[in-house]
């Protein structure tokens, strides 16, 4: 795994306060599609906190006291099954799964995100991510006679004020702030790959028979999982990610077009979606969308 440049520099400017809970605007949805009988893609879309489970005490009033921590982080996961439908879809689920228990009960190290100490944190992400592809990996073994499964991730965890995506296969995150629309990921696919060698035109990308083979997944052959840190210091920036049955239907221009006049994620995300099925919806489709809202200051 190569982390970006980005991760050689810590803060070194005041990101202003982190935003409450209550001002986190956070929606994912998924669907079938018109098309397919059922539905390989799996989200996740949850905080993490420090938390007191009491099981006995003396105190009066327990409800008074802080038992539950400040956030320590966000996440947005996509994972879209690929191969056969149960096979492609049990891949996602026990990717989706073992990122859950990891971030809840494994990751410790969310202090060293934006630290000269940020190497803690890579490590744990590239232990999280090889941990489920060996879950499914394991699992295919297990009830597929040695047949694969696989999966693509994208995972998004926000470490106030810091972005940090995980990325195995084609589905994306994007990133829409100071006006404009950025794909922050990476397709790892084989058309892809080509284009980037010069042997395929970047517009004959969709058009080609490569488009939609994976060249990294979960659970495949080979998974190499790509790490970006982002700046999301700007309230009010949209982080989405999307599995690629929004991005067959939709141009990336439309998507920025409704992120810019978004007035909620959970409407973003409808709009989204009806856009796709408008279209044909030929794919399974996921969609997640988050932002902080923009603090409002009384007038004095």
């Amino acid at each position: 795994m190569r982390l970006s440049a980005a991760f050689a520099t810590p803060v070194t400017r005041d990101p202003g306060p982190r935003p409450r809970d209550s001002e986190l605007d956070l929606f994912g949805i998924t669907h079938p599609g018109l098309v397919r009988d059922g539905n390989q893609d799996h989200f996740l879309l949850c905080t993490v906190h420090p938390q007191v489970v009491v099981h006995g005490t003396s105190l009066p009033e327990l409800d008074t006291l802080p038992l539950r921590g400040q956030r320590l982080a966000t996440i947005m996961l996509v994972a879209d099954g690929v191969g056969g439908a149960a096979a492609g879809g049990t891949a996602a689920r026990i990717a989706t799964e073992s990122i859950t228990r990891y971030v809840s009960s494994t990751l410790r190290c969310y202090h060293a995100a934006g630290s000269t100490n940020e190497q803690e944190f890579e490590q744990a992400l590239r232990d999280a991510v090889f941990e489920a592809h060996a879950a499914v990996r394991a699992d295919a073994e297990e009830h597929l006679g040695g047949d694969q499964s696989a999966t693509t991730l994208t995972l998004g965890i926000v470490v106030w004020p810091w972005l940090y995506v995980v990325q195995v296969g084609d589905s994306r995150c994007y990133i829409f702030g100071h006006g404009r629309l950025r794909q922050v990921t990476r397709d790892q696919t084989v058309a892809q790959t080509l284009v980037e060698q010069g042997l395929l035109a970047a517009d004959r990308v969709k058009a080609s028979p490569f488009n939609n083979v994976l060249s990294s997944a979960l659970g495949a052959d080979e998974a190499r999982p790509e790490v970006t840190r982002h700046d999301l210091s700007e309230r009010g920036a949209v982080v989405l990610v999307c599995s690629d049955g929004l991005t067959k239907h939709v141009k990336d221009e439309e998507i920025a077009e409704r992120v810019a006049s978004m007035r909620s994620a959970e409407q973003l995300c409808r709009d989204l979606l009806q856009l796709c099925l408008d279209r044909g919806g030929h794919d399974n489709i996921t969609i997640v969308a988050g932002r902080a809202l923009r603090a409002v200051h009384p007038t004095p």
